[in-house]
């Protein structure tokens, strides 16, 4: 009989077989598919001892009150800027994510969008599909250029912006790089150049990366401002966080041609709804806007095999908790101190 209740509050999938072949008859779950807490019962929040949330959910502080048997929120995922890591905090409940998932795929995917734009994918697509006479031919797109000899400037040199920053080397790019966190003579490690300020790396870099978690500190790090500070002609990548770019000063910026073309991934409202403004432009298939923009929607984790891994992965982290090991991926240390004893 079930010890233990698992509350998923936004399901993505319902199919939770590999979770519950790892987590076994101890866990039971309680699944709901809902992106507001107002929608789940106050008596769930109130009996779980694990929630296992994925993206579409906010874990806020209100809703963190309300856990009153709560041992570990475990967000099925890398970000985790949906949860109220200081409430939890406070309220001695640990956090942990799922960091191990999904690098190669994101990886591979920020260099695919890359050789999309700068090898004329999108524009020889469309030229082609419109007439295979007219269309047959190579010049006169835009974007297009040799990738080799160019600077390549990751933002963020964790897990993906190293693993993005080994492909973008194997293409003969130069790669800089700035993060002010990492140790001193970890570009020894790495062989890379690291550049002591965001505004150093975005003067040099023909194509910047962006790698890094969304916080407070990182919210709009790519707004106007900064955009004005890049190489005239550069391009802008972010399969990491929306709200990290401004969108609208990416418009403009296209617009101007200061940016000879963007892709992202992600975007700061997902769905995009309502669409910005350059979203609309694309969708419309604008004229000016042809062959300079990629959006794909939040997929770069996406593959089969990065599912299995982050889904067994969660589940690991929680039977660990619960059999008293190391927890894993705590991203909220300090919690030990505000512990209260928990309905066993």
């Amino acid at each position: 009989m079930a010890r233990f209740m698992i509350l998923v509050p936004d399901a993505h999938l319902r199919d939770l077989d590999i979770e519950r072949a790892i987590t076994g008859e101890r866990f039971a779950y309680d699944v709901y598919d809902e992106t507001e807490p107002a929608k789940i019962p106050d008596s769930a929040w109130d009996t779980c001892d694990v929630v296992l949330v994925w993206h579409r959910m906010r874990i806020t502080q209100a809703v963190v009150a309300k856990l009153h048997r709560c041992r570990l929120i475990v967000r099925v995922g890398v970000g985790f800027d949906n949860v109220d890591t200081k409430a939890c905090t406070a309220a001695g409940i640990p956090v942990c994510n799922v960091p191990n998932y999904g690098t190669t795929e994101v990886a591979d995917h920020a260099l695919a969008l890359l050789l999309y734009l700068v090898r004329g994918i999108g524009s020889y697509q469309d030229r082609m599909r419109a007439d295979f006479v007219t269309g047959f031919l190579a010049e006169e797109v835009p974007v297009v250029r040799r990738i080799r000899g160019l600077t390549f400037g990751a933002i963020g040199m964790g897990r993906i912006g190293t693993a993005v920053a080994r492909r973008a080397a194997a293409f003969d790019m130069k790669i800089i790089y700035f993060d002010p966190y990492l140790p001193e003579g970890h570009d020894l490690s790495l062989g890379l150049e690291r550049v002591r300020s965001l505004e150093a790396l975005l003067a040099r870099a023909d194509i910047a990366s962006l790698h890094v978690p969304l916080s407070d500190e990182t919210r709009n790090i790519i707004d106007a401002e900064r955009i004005a500070q890049m190489k005239p002609g550069s391009i802008l990548i972010n399969i990491a966080r929306g709200g990290l770019v401004d969108v609208d000063a990416v418009e403009q910026a296209l617009r101007s041609n200061h940016l000879s073309a963007a892709a992202l991934d992600v975007l700061p409202v997902e769905p995009p709804v309502p669409a910005p403004n350059l979203l609309r432009a694309w969708q419309a298939k604008e004229p000016w806007l042809a062959g300079r923009f990629a959006v794909t929607p939040h997929a770069a984790f996406y593959s089969e095999a990065g599912y299995v891994d982050m889904r067994t992965f969660s589940a690991e982290i929680i039977v660990g908790c619960f059999d008293g090991e190391r927890l894993r991926n705590n991203v909220n240390p300090g919690w030990e101190a505000n512990a209260k004893a928990r309905v066993q």
